[in-house]
């Protein structure tokens, strides 16, 4: 999908070619060109990941991709961005994300990278399952433990 400023919003079963992205954002009046790369660890939650499945709700994914994109824009001075989500199974290091972003200058190109990547993963309905020797589950949307206060952590910061 190409949205109505160029940007290039993917979702695929196939491997994301990161080097074609990249340079598809690139212009002459870019000085700087910012990706970010997700790919899939060998472990979490303290074990052995085998492989990963995403799913997405396709179009309602590619919409709330283009809206990223939308206010992006409004925010940073920037040329073109590409992203790129993988679905189906990945396995170990496989990329699973990708976004590139140009820009003239790389404080704008950084900053929108990062906001791309931080507002897709907390708003885009993509969904992972992580799978394991010992079964699978999904990962997607949790809440991170924060560690009960002890005595000496609450002392210590009275």
């Amino acid at each position: 999908m190409t949205s109505a400023s160029n940007d290039e919003i993917v979702l695929t079963r196939e491997p994301i070619d990161a080097a074609a992205l990249a340079a598809s954002v690139r212009a002459p009046e870019d000085g700087a060109v910012a990706t970010f790369d997700g790919c899939v660890r060998n472990h979490s939650r303290g074990k052995t990941t085998l492989y990963l499945e995403y799913e997405a709700y396709e179009p309602m994914a590619l919409a709330k991709m283009a809206e990223i994109c939308a206010e992006m824009r409004s925010r940073f001075s920037i040329h073109r961005v590409a992203m790129a989500h993988r679905l189906g199974r990945l396995e170990i290091g496989e990329t699973s994300v990708f976004v590139a972003v140009s820009a003239a200058h790389r404080a704008a190109a950084l900053e929108a990278c990062r906001f791309v990547i931080d507002t897709l993963k907390r708003t885009v309905p993509i969904w992972k399952k992580e799978f394991f020797a010992d079964g699978a589950v999904w990962a997607d949307g949790e809440t991170p433990s924060i560690p009960a206060e002890t005595p000496s952590r609450k002392a210590a910061s009275d």
